[in-house]
């Protein structure tokens, strides 16, 4: 009943921090909370055993170490710090501007057009040309009459030939696999809200999410049906959050495409 009531407590406490720095303190916070519980209830029991006259090597015995800051401790905020400070580095684009200014910018030298000389034209020979005799307008001119009559030559149609319309073939069918949940993506009883714990509300959410090539979101998850309870919906929007870069993507002829699609999460009691 006590860890289930710390972790209801550290759970809301989680839940009001924003930003990434105040929930990492936190989360260190209540790693070392936990070890100093650990060792409150062991004091007790090693005093008992002492008193019933157990075998307790007392003499060789020590307290916990319940500060704050140990040498296991400063080794592992040391981890954590480098591994957050390479983050932040390729986050904000500080490696980038790093590798601009040590890698010498590629000088670009514009080169003249060649030119080149064409050779000087042909003279040209009088005696080569050629004179073409104009036709003789005097000539006398013969004219064709016509016996048929006008109303014939008005009651003759012109046919209208009907543009054919060149055929398109078909685009080629592309075989779409869907994406979803993949490998590593959370489970949903880690984000089964404490309230509708005690109240034993069960239910399925429909999220919609839309994910990249990797797997990735590249948007907010939606709800496309709620299961008739707000706690749960919201548990179902942080889990689809949780889950960016587990997903698997979409796949078009087998090659992974951005995309769209919806999954359902599911919250039961295992009694």
């Amino acid at each position: 009943m006590l860890a289930e009531r710390l972790e209801e407590e550290w759970l809301a406490d989680f839940e009001e921090r924003k930003s990434t720095l105040a929930r990492l303190r936190f989360g260190v916070g209540c790693a070392w909370a936990t070890r100093v519980i650990a060792h409150e209830y062991l004091e007790p029991k090693v005093a008992a055993a002492s008193a019933n006259g157990a075998a307790v090597a007392t003499s060789n015995y020590r307290g916990p170490d319940y500060s704050f800051v140990s040498r296991r401790m400063v080794a592992v905020l040391g981890i954590i710090g480098l591994h957050a400070l390479i983050i932040y580095g390729f986050a904000t684009g500080l490696m980038h501007n790093v590798f601009v200014k040590i890698v010498a910018p590629i000088m670009v030298v514009p080169t003249t057009p060649r030119v080149i000389d064409r050779p000087p034209p042909l003279p040209t020979d009088p005696a080569m040309q050629r004179q073409i005799p104009l036709i003789d307008s005097d000539l006398p001119r013969f004219e064709v009459e016509n016996d048929a009559a006008p109303q014939a030559v008005a009651d003759v149609q012109p046919t209208l030939t009907q543009p054919v319309d060149p055929v398109v073939p078909p685009p080629p069918a592309v075989h779409r696999v869907g994406g979803g949940p993949g490998k590593g993506f959370p489970n949903s009883s880690d984000f089964y809200p404490p309230a509708e714990i005690r109240a034993r509300v069960e239910g399925t959410t429909g999220v919609n999410v839309c994910t990249d090539e990797h797997g990735r979101l590249t948007a907010a998850p939606t709800i496309v049906k709620s299961s008739g309870s707000a706690g749960l919906d919201q548990g179902a929007l942080r889990l689809a959050k949780a889950g960016s870069g587990r997903y698997r993507a979409s796949l078009e002829d087998g090659r992974p495409v951005s995309s769209c699609y919806s999954f359902q999460v599911t919250f039961n009691l295992r009694d």
